[in-house]
């Protein structure tokens, strides 16, 4: 189809999926990561071969305002933004440093609104557009030792909402992926087999949810009604 699509956060869990479901759709696609540039780079090159598609890396941190900026001075145009990257943080509300809580709302707030800044006049110039915010259920019903991530993604869903208003007359759609428990290295990282299997017990579908569940989903929407925005649309196998 040849949209221009970035994705933040994609070199591995649900951004990685997410962006190999684009490429199938024969996508370009802009591709960001914090760190992991080496990663980013392999699967670059992998979707690449495998799709004949182009795609762009950047090592940029998608809450830090300048470097989106300076990314998007070099990006002409762009039709589907999915914003994707996200840390989280298990423990005690008092145990948090200041520190944890302001980058968990620079990577999971800030972000949507850097990207946004410099995506959006691109799409209203055209009349037409996706963002796709990539959320949790825990932002709709907040998670004990898990405020901050909580209040970021209640944030996301707000943000979601309200820009989908602001953007509507313009033909620009925003919606949410609102995710259960899926099956990441950010999960795995955070939670011991123990915790995700009694996660599992609690869950109808009795599985975790897999990343190539949540990209199918993501291009779903980017192919979804025009008259389908604001919405937060959860995929978590019956949980919450």
């Amino acid at each position: 189809m040849n949209r221009k699509v970035l994705i933040t956060g994609a070199s591995r869990g649900i951004g990685r999926a997410i962006a190999q479901a684009f490429a199938k759709e024969k996508d370009e696609l802009f591709l960001t990561c914090k760190k992991n540039i080496e990663e980013l780079g392999k699967l670059s090159k992998d979707l690449t071969a495998e799709y004949g598609i182009t795609c762009h890396c950047y090592k940029c941190d998608a809450g830090d305002y300048t470097a989106v900026k300076e990314m998007f001075s070099e990006i002409p145009d762009i039709d589907i933004v999915v914003n994707n990257a996200g840390v989280a943080f298990i423990g005690l509300l008092t145990d948090m440093e200041k520190e944890d809580w302001d980058s968990m709302m620079s990577t999971n707030l800030d972000s949507l609104f850097n990207t946004s800044k410099f995506a959006v006049p691109m799409m209203v110039k055209k009349h037409s557009g996706r963002i796709i915010n990539i959320t949790s259920v825990w932002g709709e019903v907040g998670a004990s030792c898990e405020v901050a991530y909580s209040a970021s993604k209640g944030g996301v869903n707000s943000f979601t909402k309200a820009l989908a208003k602001e953007l509507a007359p313009s033909g620009v759609q925003v919606n949410a992926i609102s995710c259960g428990v899926i099956d990441t290295d950010m999960n795995r990282e955070h939670l011991t087999k123990e915790d995700l299997d009694e996660l599992c017990e609690e869950i109808p579908a009795g599985r975790m949810g897999d990343t190539s569940e949540v990209a199918r989903l993501a291009v779903m929407l980017a192919d979804a009604p025009a008259y389908m925005t604001g919405q937060i649309i959860r995929i978590d196998g019956g949980w919450i």
